[in-house]
């Protein structure tokens, strides 16, 4: 066995044997997988191995894409059959809400030329004739849909990275990994020691036990899950042919065909959970009791749209374990708190993903970076919050809703609250309808007096659509007050503050006390990897403000600069809270508290100082993220409240109130305003979303400068546009594709809303560089339906700025 390795992959099922394999593929031989058992031990042996390419993500159906084409090319390159059947998938709506999504995910499809669209009844019945497809409102097919062979596919990852110099252990436990000061770590085993520069967990079912060897706590549990495999089914014998699958969501259970029988699973109600304290070491190809009485509710269901499976005799039973993140979705990434450890922990729908997460790893530990923007896998969006309390609550919460829609907008209550702040009980008193942002409990919505404080869900205007329009126009005609606390801050001090930030951020720090500036982060391809405000406090001492949801994925970039000697960096997001005061009497409001000064010519806009309001002591900076006239204010936690009420009580003589984030989504989006993780991100670079002006070359060296250099040049690919859309029932809200009037697809929506000032359904979005103009029509494909839009010239709401600096 080597001593040394670039990387160690621990994990010999399906997702570690990808990984290894990308990594040799993309030049890494010396490279080295350890397994403590036999490959595809845990999870993978047992699992039904379905295929599918759509996803709710674009990004992630691009993955899937990819992953389902890879499995042909890995059997033509090692000689390894991976067990391919694709004879379809037929997908079925019950229910509107399951049309609007299909039909949404049809729309996407057009839009990357993806093999998706929809069929008539007589074709389905065609392709599948056993489905009784009475009331059935909507059928979709996918000709590449089916399943793989597990054993056959990791097998064949296995093939293809030894035939590129990767090496494979079985039977080869991990007892240890010890970081080493130079960031590289010793991974101990019973058969030797390997030194290596990057350690990667995708253990699997033990990714928890392998993970505390590290020190680290990874938010995940295991379930059972089971599916049941018929005997022979005479039609199925006589078809001369392989049926293709069936994914009837609103059913609750899934069912292909498996030898001349069907295989049926379900994800429960009544599920239950597995090995909540760790995972048994001596664990491997077992399986569960059969229970088959907890899952009798969507068996009825299977039966009842496939009667064949009612008078067919059961084969065998599989019961075996799954490990679950709190959203099901994986944890994926360099652990910010540790160097080189990588993580591939919580894997559900592996045989759909598991090419495209081994070619991002690959990307990610070899380049830098990955090629797309996939924070909804990266572990960073979980913090210290996400404990095992949570982490139980969530899985509940998502195995028992697999086949669910996430609807737009949507805010799931299991769990919480995790973290709220002293204001907490304040708000929810007020109306405030809470919504969850890294951990934190912030108000989407204030409900008035007799209204519901439980907001509906749907692909459609909803409940809240109407309270979150009065919010808008209070603000816009008013003024409004809106809890910030869970924006990020940041603290930097000492005499090698300026140059730290001035290392770190594209943009040039502000050099005068007071002054202020927006600045973006550069990724290692040259996107966006963030964007902030800096203010300058004092001569050694900034505040930096940012995406409160990427606070853990912006801390590996913040690590990437050495702080110079004498100079401290820290996070104040939890000890500080924060409103934003804003709209045409935001001034008059804080003027009755303050005695600063507040006019233009003493507090211009993008200035900031520290001033004392209502008594409280506060950092203020003439910013917002509405576009409007207004401050942020960010005082101690312990002052929030008595700051709020004397907020609110000047703010009722001017008819002001509270404003949630839902209104204040829809006023940045009025102004024409991106935010991180929509419109900017490290996909695209600063001059496609127009921060080029900001990136200061002359400045000298700032991180990722180089990688800034090699694009600064090349021409926009795609550009960031405004629409405004003839919608009426349903508004965008990111994701939906832009066509040309001719059907030729051009772009997709990052942000929607309904600007409610302006009285027009908005959205901003990229489209193909010199594919359309300002004036020119388009259509948003909202609810999967064309939706006839322009392209804006400018923002509807002051184009010129002359309220945000009266």
């Amino acid at each position: 066995m080597r001593t040394h390795a670039q990387a160690v992959v621990i994990g010999g099922g399906l997702i570690g044997c990808s990984i290894l394999y990308h990594l040799a593929k993309f030049g890494w031989s010396d490279v080295v997988l350890l397994e403590r058992n036999e490959l595809t031990s845990g999870s993978t042996w047992h699992a039904a191995a379905n295929i599918h390419g759509l996803h709710d993500s674009t990004n992630i159906s691009r993955l899937q894409h990819y992953t389902m084409a890879l499995y042909k090319e890995l059997e033509i390159e090692t000689g390894q059959g991976c067990g391919i059947f694709q004879p379809g998938s037929l997908y079925l709506a019950q229910t509107e809400a399951r049309e609007h999504q299909l039909r949404l995910q049809e729309a996407k499809a057009r839009r990357y030329k993806m093999n998706f669209y929809e069929v008539a009844r007589d074709e389905a019945e065609r392709l599948h004739p056993l489905v009784d497809f009475d009331g059935i409102r909507c059928i979709m097919y996918e000709p590449e849909g089916g399943n793989v062979d597990p054993s056959g596919v990791t097998a064949a990852y296995a093939a293809g990275a030894r035939q590129r110099g990767a090496e494979i252990h079985r039977f080869t436990p991990v007892t240890a990994t010890e970081a080493q000061p130079d960031g590289s770590w010793i991974v101990r085993t019973p058969k030797g020691d390997i030194r290596t520069q990057w350690v990667i967990n995708a253990a699997g079912l033990w990714g928890r036990e392998v993970a505390a060897m590290a020190g680290l706590q990874l938010p995940l549990i295991p379930t059972e899950h089971q599916y049941f495999v018929t005997e022979t089914i005479a039609e199925i014998a006589a078809m001369g042919r392989r049926l293709p699958s069936v994914a009837d969501r609103d059913g609750e259970y899934y069912l292909r065909q498996e030898g001349l029988g069907l295989l049926i699973g379900a994800y429960e109600r009544k599920m239950k959970f597995w090995a909540e304290e760790g995972t048994p070491l001596d664990f491997g190809h077992e399986l569960f009791p059969d229970d088959l009485d907890r899952i009798e509710e969507n068996m009825l269901r299977a039966i009842a749209r496939v009667p064949a499976v009612g008078t067919a005799g059961v084969k065998k039973v599989i019961n075996g374990p799954m490990i679950w993140s709190p959203d099901s979705a994986v944890l994926f990434g360099p652990v910010p708190e540790l160097s080189n450890y990588f993580c591939c922990n919580g894997i559900i729908p592996g045989f759909s993903q598991s090419g495209g997460m081994g070619k991002l790893a690959a990307e990610w530990m070899i380049e830098g970076e990955p090629s797309l923007d996939m924070f909804a896998w990266d572990m960073a969006r979980f913090g210290h919050w996400a404990g095992k309390a949570f982490t139980k609550a969530r899985v509940q919460d998502q195995y028992s809703h697999r086949f669910k829609i996430h609807f737009p907008n949507e805010e799931r209550a299991a769990g919480r609250p995790v973290r709220i702040r002293p204001a907490y009980d304040m708000q929810k008193q007020m109306g405030a309808v809470f919504g969850l942002n890294f951990g934190w409990e912030h108000p989407l919505w204030f409900a008035a007096e007799g209204e519901p404080r439980e907001e509906t869900i749907g692909f459609k205007r909803q409940n809240w659509w109407g309270p979150v329009g009065r919010e808008a126009r209070m603000l816009r005609e008013h003024a409004g007050i809106i809890d910030v606390s869970n924006f990020a801050k940041y603290e930097v001090r000492g005499s090698g503050a300026e140059a730290w930030l001035n290392a770190l951020f594209a943009n040039r720090m502000p050099a005068e006390i007071g002054r202020s500036c927006l600045t973006p982060l550069i990724g290692k391809r040259g996107g966006i990897a963030g964007d902030f405000t800096v203010t300058k406090l004092a001569d050694d001492e900034f505040m930096v403000f940012g995406s409160g949801m990427a606070e853990r994925f912006h801390q590996r970039f913040f690590k990437a600069v050495p702080l110079p000697e004498g100079t401290t960096f820290r996070s104040r997001t939890e000890e500080l809270a924060g409103f934003n005061v804003a709209g045409p009497k935001s001034r008059e409001l804080l003027q009755r508290l303050t005695n600063a000064d507040l006019s233009t010519e003493a507090f211009p806009f993008m200035r900031s100082r520290q001033i004392t309001v209502a008594g409280v002591d506060v950092v203020a900076l003439r910013v917002s993220f509405t576009g409007d006239l207004g401050w942020e204010l960010y005082c101690a936690a312990a002052n929030q409240v008595e700051l709020y009420s004397a907020l609110l009580e000047a703010g009722s003589e001017v008819g002001a109130g509270p404003v949630g984030s839902r209104a204040l989504m829809s006023l940045r989006v009025e102004k024409g305003y991106g935010s991180w993780s929509r419109e900017y991100s490290p996909e695209y670079w600063p001059q496609e979303v127009k921060f080029d002006r900001l990136v200061k070359m002359d400045k000298g060296e700032f991180l990722n400068r180089d990688a800034y250099a090699a694009v600064a040049d090349r021409p926009a690919r795609d550009e960031l546009i405004m629409l405004s859309i003839d919608a009426r029932d349903a508004d965008a809200t990111g994701g939906e594709p832009i066509f040309l009037p001719d059907g030729t697809p051009i772009g997709q929506v990052s942000s929607g809303a309904y600007g409610y000032f302006v009285e027009q359904s908005l959205a901003l979005g990229y489209v193909k560089a010199g594919s359309a103009k300002a004036g020119d029509a388009v259509t948003v494909a909202i609810l999967g339906r064309p939706h006839d839009a322009v392209l804006l010239k400018q923002p509807p709401f002051d184009p010129e700025g002359k309220r945000l600096r009266a």
